[in-house]
């Protein structure tokens, strides 16, 4: 965000205002929208190639978090599942994340968004809200997890000059944990 915008958008902060959590996969390049976003709801941030040099506890390479019974694994840099097969993931996880069971990975580095399930275990890349695509400087996409009971939606949102809008869902009926 640095040299591009100020602040992000209003409407996409306003997609977190009943936030419980904000995951932020790393490449934010300064605090503020740590800032920002911690008062909204507590923040995790995977530390991205984009924040080296960037000390604050928010900011860790790998987060396992425990969320309404749902082990979240979160990492910047991580293989895409549509171009690795399962056993690649596998080892990824068991090397990042110390063998530990995780139900859903969230991750970024490529600002492609993706929701995909591959073995039971749900696979989220939010995108990019500022830089989609690792293009140019436009409106991009942000991810949203609905935990309830032990199940969990991943839901993709593109985000406008003016509004958001619903871009794709992965049903929890289909993906329980």
């Amino acid at each position: 965000m640095p040299g591009s915008i100020e602040e992000l958008w209003p409407h996409a902060l306003e997609i977190f205002k009943d936030a419980s959590y904000i995951l932020h996969a790393g490449d934010l390049h300064t605090l503020d929208i740590v800032d920002r976003l911690s008062d909204i709801a507590p923040t995790y941030v995977s530390r991205g190639n984009g924040d080296v040099g960037i000390v604050d506890e928010r900011l860790q390479d790998t987060w396992i978090l425990d969320l309404e019974g749902i082990t979240i694994g979160m990492i910047h840099h991580f293989p895409s599942p549509l171009r690795k097969s399962a056993s690649h993931l596998e080892k990824h996880l068991d090397k990042n994340f110390d063998g530990k069971a995780i139900d859903v990975v969230v991750y970024g580095h490529t600002h492609l968004e993706d929701v995909r399930a591959v073995s039971d275990r749900l696979y989220i890349n939010p995108g990019s809200p500022t830089l989609p695509r690792n293009q140019l400087l436009r409106p991009g996409t942000l991810g949203m997890l609905e935990l309830d009971d032990s199940h969990v939606t991943a839901t993709i949102y593109q985000l406008t000059d003016h509004s958001v809008i619903y871009h794709e869902e992965i049903d929890p009926l289909r993906h329980p944990y």
